[in-house]
């Protein structure tokens, strides 16, 4: 059970929250509401115990893209953007403005609930420092420090550090890597991680080199 986990919901729709609170509650998980991303803002800023947020982007006073985007400016909780839009533009709004999932109404609730329990697992072991090859990763902080000085990276450049530091020394396939940072329903090209791969050696300066290739396998951490 998830006695001790605390999620948020914010719709403006009372029904929508009460139907995705019962789906949680019958999880074990505890919920709080909100009408707004206003209410949701000032909610998370007061109760340190809520774990996770799950934002609308339609909402009065303030919509889910902002309250996202100002969530983030002081937490690092994972959050899923709820919408009923399911545009393109709107997606990538939500995964700029900090989401980490984006999922469209209406809600198909075995594979939402897979989704929260699959974030929640990720943002726990994130929250435990890793230190490999000169290279100090703070979960915390959501920092990257190489030999003192912090390094720039993506959310997803974090993630992916982050993941391979966890499993240093293993060689990991580009689908274990895409389905642990983008998680089990991205369905592009497995050459994304190459790239982000590539640009991670860039801005790891001479460390970079810890990230190997591993040849007909995919990359690993040395350290």
């Amino acid at each position: 059970m998830n006695t001790n986990v605390k999620i948020l919901i914010a719709d403006d729709e009372e029904r929508w929250r009460r139907l995705v609170g019962d789906f949680l509650r019958n999880e074990g998980f505890k919920t709080i509401e909100a009408a707004n991303g206003q209410e949701a803002v000032e909610l998370i800023r007061q109760d340190s115990d809520i774990s996770m947020a799950i934002l609308d982007i339609m909402m009065p006073v303030m919509d889910g893209i902002q309250a996202c985007q100002t969530i983030r400016s002081f937490s690092q909780i994972p959050i899923i953007m709820l919408t009923a839009k399911s545009d393109e533009n709107s997606e990538v709004m939500g995964f700029v403005c900090g989401a980490d999932e984006y999922i469209s109404k209406p809600i198909k609730f075995p594979i939402f609930i897979a989704r929260v329990k699959a974030l929640l697992k990720r943002s726990v072991a994130l929250r435990s420092q890793v230190e490999v090859a000169g290279i100090c990763i703070d979960p915390d902080a959501h920092t990257v420090t190489v030999d003192g000085q912090e390094v720039s990276l993506t959310p997803r450049e974090f993630e992916l550090l982050l993941y391979v530091a966890q499993n240093k020394n293993i060689a990991l396939s580009r689908q274990q890597i895409l389905s642990a940072v983008w998680n089990f329903d991205y369905y592009g090209d497995a050459r994304t991680v190459d790239t982000h791969v590539k640009n991670l050696r860039m801005k790891l300066g001479s460390h970079g080199s810890a990230l190997k290739t591993v040849r007909g396998r995919g990359y690993k951490l040395e350290g």
